[in-house]
C-alpha cells in the first residue's frame, strides 16, 4: 500500500496545513495560503490567508495578519483579525484589531483593542481618478437619454 493511494483523505491545498513544530524557531516574514499551527516560536511578520492556531507551547512575537486567529500559547505584538478565539491557556499582549474578539475562561489579553481596520481594495491615483470621471458622466448622459 502506497503513500499516494486512492484511499488518501488529503485532496489538495484545501486541506494543507503548516505546522511550526515545537523545537522550531522561525524568524523573519511569512506569507501563507493555508492554515498554520505554531507548536514552535515564530518571530517576525505573518500574513495568513486563512486560520492561524497558536498551542500551548506555541509563541509568536510581531505583528499577524489572518483571517482567523485561535491562541491557547502567547503572541506578542500587533493581530489584525476578523475573528480571535483567546481559549483557556492563551495570552495576547499587544494590540488588537478586530471586530469578533471572544476569551475563555482562563485566557489572558493585556492591551488595547480597535474595530478591524477596513482596507481600501483599490485606491486610485489621481490620474486614474481624472480618468475615472469622463466615464462616470458617459454613463450618466446614457442613462438620462433613456
Amino acid at each position: 500500500m502506497g503513500i499516494f493511494n486512492k484511499q488518501s483523505k488529503a485532496t489538495g491545498q484545501h486541506a494543507t496545513t503548516t505546522v511550526i513544530a515545537k523545537g522550531c524557531n522561525i524568524t523573519g516574514e511569512l506569507q501563507l495560503a493555508c492554515d498554520i499551527q505554531v507548536d514552535g516560536i515564530i518571530e517576525g511578520k505573518l500574513r495568513i490567508d486563512k486560520n492561524l492556531v497558536v498551542s500551548k507551547s506555541g509563541r509568536i512575537k510581531g505583528e499577524i495578519y489572518a483571517d482567523k486567529i485561535i491562541v491557547n500559547g502567547l503572541i506578542e505584538g500587533t493581530c489584525y483579525a476578523n475573528a480571535i478565539e483567546i481559549i483557556e491557556s492563551g495570552k495576547i499582549s499587544g494590540t488588537i484589531y478586530c471586530d469578533n474578539l471572544s476569551i475563555e475562561q482562563g485566557g489572558k489579553f493585556f492591551g488595547s483593542t480597535h474595530p478591524a481596520e477596513k482596507e481600501q481594495v483599490v485606491e486610485l491615483s489621481p490620474r486614474d481618478k481624472a480618468e475615472a470621471k469622463p466615464l462616470k458622466k458617459a454613463t450618466d448622459k446614457k442613462a438620462s437619454n433613456e
